[in-house]
C-alpha cells in the first residue's frame, strides 16, 4: 500500500526540476523576444503616428508581465518555508499577473482616449510606409515567440515538492503529460497577440494603398484595446479564485468526498475543504469519522494515497476520529452549499 506521508517521502531536491529549468529557459528567450520587438513597436508607432501599433506594444507590455512574474515566482518557488510563510512563496505569480493586468488597463486606457481624439478631429497623419513595416516584423516577432515557447509536453511527478500538477482521470496511477503551465498560459497568450498583430497589418495595408481610410488606426485601436482587455478575464477570474482560497477549477467537491468515503472503515466526512494556492499547487483537508474496528493508519494511509494519486493534490492535511450518530445532526458537520 502506497504510504504518502512527509516521513516516508524522500527529501525534497534543492533548486528546480529539470521541467521548470526548460520552462525558465523558454520563458527568459520568449520575453527576450517580446523586450525587443516591443521596443521596435513604440519606435515604429511613434515615428508612423499609428495607435493600432501602440496599442499592439501596450499587448506585448503585458506579456512581458506576465512572463517575468512566471519567472518571478520560479525562482521564489525554490525558496524553503519559513514559520510566517508555512506555504511558501508559490502565490507571487498571482500577485504577479494582478499587477501585469492592472499595467495593461492602464495603458490600453490612455490609447483609447488618444483613439476618441483621432476619432474628433481627424488632425493626424499616418506614415503608412512604416506602420506597415513595423506591423509585418510584430508579426514575425509572435510567430518567433510562438516556436520558442511550443513545447508537447513533459511528464510530471507526484513527489512531495508541490510541482505542477494535472487532475488525473479515476482510476489513472499516473498524471496526464502536459507541460508546464506557465509556458503553456504564455504560448495560448502569444497566439491571441499573433491575432492582434495580423490585424495591425491588415489595416497598414489598407492605409497604405488607400490613404484616404487612416480611420482605420484608431477604429484598430478601439477594437484591439477590447480585445485586449478582454483577454484579461480569464486571468482575473484565476486571480480571484487563488486570493479567494476557492476550489480548483479541476476538481469538485463531489468526487473527492465519494473518494473518501470510498475507503474501508470511512463512515462520514466532515470539515472538507479544498482550495487552489496557486492555478496548480491544490491543497485538501478534511476530518473522517471512522468505525471503531478500522485501522486509523491504515484509513490515513490509503485516503492520503487515493487524493494524490487521483486528484494530483500537492498537499493533505486528514484527521481520522471516531464516528459518532450525533455527528449526522451537527451543525458543523454538514456540507457546505452548492454557491
Amino acid at each position: 500500500m502506497a504510504f504518502h506521508h512527509c516521513h516516508k517521502d524522500p527529501m525534497p531536491q534543492s533548486g528546480l526540476s529539470p521541467e521548470r529549468v526548460q520552462a525558465r529557459r523558454q520563458l527568459y528567450a520568449a520575453c527576450a523576444v517580446c523586450f525587443i520587438f516591443m521596443a521596435g513597436e513604440v519606435v515604429g508607432g511613434y515615428l508612423a503616428h499609428s495607435l493600432a501599433i501602440m496599442t499592439d506594444a501596450a499587448h506585448l507590455l503585458a506579456d512581458i508581465g506576465s512572463m517575468m512574474a512566471s519567472l518571478f515566482s520560479l525562482w521564489l518557488s525554490t525558496r524553503p518555508a519559513t514559520r510566517t510563510m508555512t506555504f511558501g512563496w508559490h502565490r507571487s505569480e498571482t500577485l504577479g499577473a494582478l499587477a501585469s493586468v492592472v499595467s495593461l488597463w492602464i495603458v490600453t486606457g490612455i490609447l483609447l482616449y488618444l483613439a476618441f481624439l483621432r476619432l474628433l478631429h481627424s488632425d493626424y497623419h499616418i506614415e503608412a510606409g512604416a506602420m506597415l513595416l513595423t506591423a509585418s516584423i510584430a508579426v514575425c516577432a509572435n510567430l518567433l515567440m510562438a516556436f520558442v515557447l511550443h513545447q508537447t509536453g513533459a511528464p510530471h511527478s507526484h513527489g512531495s515538492t508541490g510541482a505542477e500538477y494535472a487532475p488525473l482521470e479515476e482510476g489513472h496511477g499516473y498524471p496526464m503529460s502536459l507541460g508546464n503551465t506557465s509556458v503553456r498560459a504564455a504560448f495560448v497568450h502569444v497566439l491571441g497577440d499573433l491575432l492582434q498583430s495580423l490585424g495591425v497589418l491588415a489595416a497598414s495595408i489598407l492605409i497604405y494603398f488607400k490613404p484616404q481610410y487612416k480611420v482605420a488606426d484608431p477604429i484598430s485601436t478601439f477594437l484591439f484595446s477590447i480585445c485586449a482587455l478582454g483577454s484579461t478575464a480569464p486571468t482575473l477570474r484565476d486571480v480571484l479564485l487563488v486570493l479567494m482560497e476557492g476550489a480548483p477549477r479541476s476538481v469538485e467537491f463531489e468526487p473527492v468526498r465519494d473518494t473518501l468515503l470510498s475507503v474501508p472503515g470511512v463512515r462520514a466526512t466532515h470539515d472538507l475543504h479544498l482550495w487552489a494556492l496557486t492555478l496548480t499547487y491544490h491543497v485538501a483537508s478534511a476530518h473522517l469519522a471512522i468505525d471503531s474496528t478500522a485501522d486509523p493508519e491504515a484509513v490515513l494511509a490509503e485516503a492520503s494515497s487515493r487524493l494524490y494519486s487521483r486528484f494530483g493534490f500537492s498537499s493533505c492535511t486528514l484527521q481520522v476520529e471516531q464516528y459518532q450518530p450525533e455527528m449526522a445532526q451537527c451543525l458543523r458537520c454538514q456540507e457546505p452549499s452548492q454557491a
